[in-house]
């Protein structure tokens, strides 16, 4: 329960802020209305004002003291955290650039097999990794989409991924009808930095791999992209996250770069997308063919047909004097 004191602390406030001279003018202030307007220093006797001075102020000081006592323990405390979190990070940097040193000094990181990494150390971090590391992309068996003898263009092509995409032995990707998102996990025994990479996206190419090894993707985008809403991340410390941006929203890619095995975009099977999703003017021109539909459906007239009806209507009000009786209106 809040001391009952604290209910003069706006008051109190107030009146320090208008003592420029801080505490000291402050108490000169109140001690001078006591001894002004009260008897405090001479209804209680010799010292008597004194003494209540005093067991006030050792009452206060000594809670000052204890609170002043709890916050520095609670900073020290937090300090020490704080010294060891950056000393076990430090640590850490320190292994993962030794690692990173015998790495890029000869070897197929990417495979993985770096002989120098043999002492207990490397193996427990590598162990942790692999914990932490996503899902490695599955394999894609070189098989052909069913039911290719119904369809002979997609003989020999592969059956989309779950997100309409392919996994391939190193990526996957996955698409929408607007946008490419490619994963690229790299299997490496230390933590991966972004000075560690080569991305390179261009509008009709794409190049993404670790420097001073081969690329794990080089080559000539399916489709053009809009460089300026692509992008890519380092996510986890050892996957590349690409979003590239389709120029032609209306179409499905079969492979993410021409060297890649084909997929069957006819098994594409695409999420029901919704209105809002839309821009300004493609979601007006779905929700006229919508609407002429369901009017059609009804046996009413289309928009365009109630405009040309509305026209009509007008030139007959501003023409009483034609009979239209007898024409006939489409």
């Amino acid at each position: 329960m809040p001391d009952k004191t604290e209910a003069y602390d706006a008051i109190l406030l107030n009146l320090a802020q208008q003592h420029e001279g801080g505490i000291s003018d402050l108490l000169d202030t109140l001690f001078s209305f006591l001894a002004r307007k009260t008897d405090f220093y001479v209804g209680g006797g010799k010292n008597a004002a004194f003494d209540m001075v005093k067991e006030k102020f050792t009452k206060y000081e000594t809670q000052a003291l204890n609170e002043e006592k709890k916050k520095k323990a609670v900073a020290e405390e937090n300090e020490r955290k704080r010294k060891e979190r950056l000393e076990a990070q430090r640590q850490q940097e320190e292994r993962d650039e030794i690692l990173r040193q015998k790495a890029f000094s000869g070897g197929d990181i990417q495979g993985g097999s770096i002989k120098e990494l043999t002492d207990e150390e490397a193996e427990k971090l590598q162990a942790e990794l692999d914990k932490k590391k996503s899902p490695e992309p599955v394999e894609a068996e070189p098989t052909a989409a069913k039911n290719e003898e119904e369809d002979p263009d997609d003989k020999g092509k592969l059956a989309p991924n779950a997100g309409n995409g392919c996994d391939l032995p190193n990526y996957s990707w996955t698409q929408t009808l607007s946008e490419i998102e490619l994963r690229v996990p790299f299997k490496v025994p230390f933590k991966l930095k972004t000075r560690d990479l080569i991305v390179k996206i261009q509008k009709r190419h794409l190049e993404v791999g670790i420097k001073g090894q081969p690329p794990v993707i080089n080559g000539e985008l399916e489709c053009e992209i809009k460089l300026e809403e692509s992008t890519w991340v380092l996510e986890d410390k050892n996957v590349v996250l690409v979003s590239l941006e389709k120029v032609n929203k209306m179409n499905w890619w079969s492979r993410l770069v021409t060297t890649d095995p084909q997929i069957s975009t006819k098994k594409v099977n695409p999420e029901p997308s919704k209105l809002s999703d839309l821009d300004g003017e493609t979601r007006g021109l779905v929700e006229k063919m919508m609407y002429d539909q369901r009017q059609k459906e009804l046996g009413l007239p289309t928009s365009e047909e109630q405009k040309k009806q509305e026209v009509m209507k007008k030139f007959m009000e501003q023409h009483p004097e034609m009979d239209f009786s007898k024409c006939k209106f489409n």
